[in-house]
């Protein structure tokens, strides 16, 4: 089982990164994938998670070792699969993640993808006081200057967070606020959109 890859951001999706390591592309799906720019000058550190099945191998790739842990805490529940775990991480709000599961507010973590009334119950049941291991972050979108127009960065965010499983309905609810919001590049319109569809 590999625990992380060092290399060269070559390419970013909604959903996925590639990464070149040693002449080899590895598609990497992650939370946050406009958080890496690419850069073949660059070498970086992602940490990794394996999943195989009877048809497929799937790689999830993390910022930092702790996210990888959250993500394989998160797997550890019944009814929660990758999708929904990179869903929950990609809000970055460790802290509000934590204090949710310790306090039985269920109402938080219904408002990630594929996360019901029942799931979320689980989740509580599952990682309530387990989590101690962890420090709570809490990662907070930078602000920049007023950008109203439908840019490139805004449709890219907004295919990012489709990609986590949000519904169009649920991103025209927040269109004008991420706009609004003074976001400039894909991964802060990501981050912000993250924080009001969680709010």
């Amino acid at each position: 089982m590999f625990e992380f890859f060092e290399g060269q951001i070559v390419q970013t999706t909604p959903s996925y990164i590639v990464l070149l390591v040693n002449g080899i592309g590895y598609l990497i799906y992650t939370a946050d994938p406009f958080k890496y720019e690419p850069d073949e000058t660059k070498t970086i550190r992602i940490y990794v998670h394996q999943t195989i099945s009877e048809s497929a191998q799937y790689l999830y790739g993390f910022y930092e070792f702790e996210d990888k842990q959250m993500f394989e805490k998160l797997l550890s529940v019944s009814g929660i699969g990758a999708k929904s775990a990179l869903a929950i991480l990609a809000g970055n709000d460790r802290s509000g993640l934590i204090n949710a599961i310790n306090s039985d507010d269920i109402k938080f973590l219904t408002k990630f993808p594929g996360v019901g009334k029942k799931t979320a119950q689980q989740i509580i049941l599952d990682l309530k006081g387990k989590l101690e291991e962890f420090s709570q972050d809490l990662f907070t979108p930078e602000q920049s200057i007023s950008h109203t127009e439908l840019s490139n960065e805004f449709m890219e965010a907004k295919a990012a967070l489709i990609a986590l499983g949000y519904s169009e309905k649920q991103l025209d609810k927040i269109s004008d606020q991420l706009l609004s919001s003074g976001a400039t590049s894909t991964n802060e319109y990501l981050s912000t959109g993250l924080s009001l569809l969680t709010k």
